[in-house]
This record gives C-alpha cells, sequence and structure tokens, in this order.
C-alpha cells in the first residue's frame, strides 16, 4: 500500500463537499439535493464510478462548477468518491440533506479552506482515509474575537 496527498482545487470564494457514496445514482440524487435545496444553485458534482465501466460521472448548473468537481474527483480517482463544487451558496444549506441522500455513507469535509486529502493505492484501487482541512489554529480567541463570530454569524443570517 502506498499514501499520497492529494491538494483539491476549487475557485476562490467556492466551497467543496467531499464524500463517500455506493451506488451509480449518486450523481442524480445529488443534483437533486443541490437544486431542492437552495434558489438557483450555482455547483457541479463528480462521482468515480467503482465498477462496472467505472467512469467518471457528473452534472449540474454551470460549466466551470462541474470542470472543478470533476477534476477533483479525477485527481482523487478513488472508488466511490464524490465531489461537489459550489460557489454562491454554503455547504451549511445542503449539508444534511447532502448526508441523509440515500447513496451517501460518509462526508469527509464540507469547507472553503484548503483541503489535502489522504490516499491510499493498493493494487486493486484506491481510498480515502481522511481530510486536512485548512491550517492548524494560532491561538485561543479573545473577547473582540467572540464578538466579530457572532456579528458574522448574524450578517449571513445563522443566527438572531
Amino acid at each position: 500500500m502506498e499514501l499520497k496527498t492529494v491538494r483539491l482545487g476549487f475557485p476562490e470564494g467556492c466551497n467543496i463537499i467531499l464524500g463517500q457514496s455506493h451506488f451509480v445514482k449518486t450523481v442524480e440524487d445529488l443534483y437533486e439535493v443541490m437544486v431542492t435545496s437552495i434558489p438557483s444553485p450555482k455547483f457541479g458534482v463528480a462521482f468515480c464510478e467503482a465498477s462496472g465501466p467505472r467512469l467518471l460521472r457528473r452534472d449540474g448548473t454551470d460549466p466551470d462548477m462541474i470542470r472543478a468537481a470533476e477534476q477533483n474527483a479525477k485527481a482523487l480517482s478513488a472508488g466511490h468518491s464524490f465531489v461537489i463544487v459550489m460557489k454562491d451558496s454554503f455547504p451549511i444549506n445542503v449539508l444534511n440533506a447532502v448526508k441523509m441522500c440515500p447513496e451517501v455513507c460518509h462526508v469527509f469535509c464540507a469547507t472553503a479552506n484548503p483541503v489535502e486529502v489522504i490516499v491510499a493505492e493498493t493494487e486493486q484501487g484506491r481510498g480515502i482515509l481522511g481530510v486536512i482541512d485548512g491550517e492548524p489554529p494560532v491561538g485561543i480567541e479573545g473577547e473582540d474575537d467572540v464578538k466579530q463570530r457572532k456579528d458574522l454569524l448574524r450578517k449571513f443570517g445563522y443566527k438572531r
């Protein structure tokens, strides 16, 4: 077995959701999750089929997001993994619906941070072991930081 890291790439200002599922129907169902969870979503989804024709399946509403999802899925090439790349929206608005999708087994991350994926490769193929999401903390929040955090959540409409 060989361990590798794969750095995901997506346009600035975008978010990603990386997960694992179990069936070719994943692409259609995740498409439906996205279009029914947020108004006028701009996203792409790509899925690495692990058996049969073993194709990289993709769909979405925005050609650039579809291309970004496809490029990330191809770089990973891990069986039954999926990547959603979205812009002008946040994972918090779709994450529970993504996790409730019948094909979804696991969500590794949902983020706008730089992401490195730890991949194991064997003679059979590749699998995702985990992710490195962003960078480590450099301190503990103070009173001003707490106020800024709370103000940001209210600005986005997540808290009153």
